[in-house]
Order: structure tokens, then C-alpha cells, then sequence
């Protein structure tokens, strides 16, 4: 059974299954969602607001979305790409790639976090 996040304002409601989010951004109390489909939303709410419903929301798959840094959250099933040295990241769901940027120290911690998953 999918399972939906859904995030809910005053003004608007978007539900949308979690496996469709590649990742979320912030730009100070705006959030915006990019979803698989190419469609993106933007929601009046802070990361971290967002960041705690996906762990209430998603208590099966909540594990699969990574927060990197202040600014982000991604899916960790569409990484494609992590270089730390170059701030580099790219996250890909077959059809688009999307290159995001984190710091170096962030990016590393992202990279042996996958690491240990593989051992």
C-alpha cells in the first residue's frame, strides 16, 4: 500500500505518494516539493515544519528522506551522484536529473551514510 504525504495549510492542501518526492527545498518559510511527475509545489511552511511531518506522516518509509543541511531534504532512492570535494549532488528518477548543491561537510556525511548502508 503507497503511502501519502500530506501537508495542509490554511489556504491549500497537496497529498502526493512519498515515493513521487525527489526532494524538498526551503527559501526562508517557503517550501517547495519536486516531485517525479516534474510538477513542483510550494508550500508556506519552513523546513523544518516539513521535516517533522514526514516523520510523523511516514513512519514506514520516514527513513528515506535525508535532511542535508538548511535548506534541503532529499529521497534517498534517487541519489545518482555525490561529490563532497565539489559540493556536488544529483539526484535522478530515470527520466531528469536535478543537481543540488550542499556543503562539503554535509555531502560527506551523505556519502558514508550510503557507505555503511552497503556494508
Amino acid at each position: 500500500m503507497k503511502e501519502y504525504l500530506v501537508i495542509s495549510t490554511s489556504v491549500e492542501l497537496v497529498r502526493t505518494p512519498s515515493e513521487g518526492v525527489i526532494y524538498i527545498t526551503s527559501d526562508g518559510n517557503y517550501s517547495t516539493f519536486m516531485l517525479t511527475s516534474g510538477t513542483t509545489y510550494t508550500i508556506a511552511l519552513q523546513l523544518g515544519q516539513v521535516e517533522r511531518l514526514l516523520d510523523k506522516q511516514l513512519a514506514r518509509t520516514g527513513s528515506d528522506f535525508i535532511r542535508i543541511g538548511k535548506s534541503l531534504i532529499i529521497n534517498r532512492h534517487y541519489i545518482t551522484y555525490i561529490n563532497p570535494s565539489r559540493q556536488q549532488l544529483t539526484l535522478s528518477d530515470g527520466r531528469s536529473s536535478h543537481n543540488q548543491t550542499a556543503s562539503k561537510e554535509a555531502l560527506k556525511q551523505l556519502k558514508d551514510l550510503i557507505d555503511k548502508d552497503l556494508k
